[in-house]
């Protein structure tokens, strides 16, 4: 079954694959950098109401879904939720980086996860990725101005704190310092305006 032409149509990418429970779960994220403009043009990018990038996720997902003959799984279904990350690193296309978020071998830490789509069947996988982080320099080290991220975890309140003063106008415009540096994400295409939109999302003072 040839999935990426399809996903490609609705703008979206097979980031990772795994076998689960007999059958075969297909990740999917934004296919850069055409993903942003589709949904920037879409209805729920202008009906002005809430959650609109979930809501249109989850129309080409389930849209994708029905075409498969799948059944879709979102981030936000639940509590309990589903488990992404665990399913990210089983696929072997996604690992722990050093600033503990997950990078990706082609996304780098521009990776998202719109959705999931379970298919009752065991699909040929990919072959594993190779993991960025081992010969890198690990610029996102010490890209955080306010140091937020490291291997000791995620200071929320220091990165809240930076967002909120007087210097956080390039993060806010262009997206965390630290997804920016990698350099996977530097070629993944990812367009600053969705990076902003994420930004107002987090951060909406």
């Amino acid at each position: 079954m040839p999935l990426s032409p399809a996903a490609e149509d609705f703008h979206l990418s097979v980031v990772g694959m795994l076998h689960e429970n007999g059958g075969t779960l297909v990740l999917l994220g934004p296919d850069e950098p055409g993903f942003w403009p589709a949904f920037h043009n879409s209805n729920e990018a202008r009906d002005g109401q809430p959650d609109p990038l979930d809501r249109w996720s989850k129309r080409a997902i389930r849209t994708l879904a029905q075409l498969w003959g799948g059944v879709p799984a979102f981030p936000s279904d639940g509590p309990p939720y589903p488990p992404f990350q665990a399913w990210a690193r089983a696929s072997g296309q996604a690992w722990d980086s050093p600033v503990g978020m997950l990078v990706h071998d082609t996304a780098g830490l521009w990776i998202s996860y719109r959705g999931a789509i379970h298919i009752p069947a065991l699909l040929d996988l990919p072959e594993a990725g190779q993991q960025p982080c081992l010969t890198c320099a690990a610029p996102c080290l010490t890209a955080c101005p306010v140091s937020a991220l490291g291997p000791s975890g995620y200071d929320v309140p220091a990165c809240k704190s930076h967002l909120n003063g007087e210097d956080r106008a390039d993060c806010m415009a262009q997206g965390c310092a630290v997804r920016r540096v990698c350099p996977i994400s530097e070629t993944y295409g990812r367009l600053p305006a969705q990076s902003a939109f994420h930004m107002k999302a987090f951060n909406p003072t």
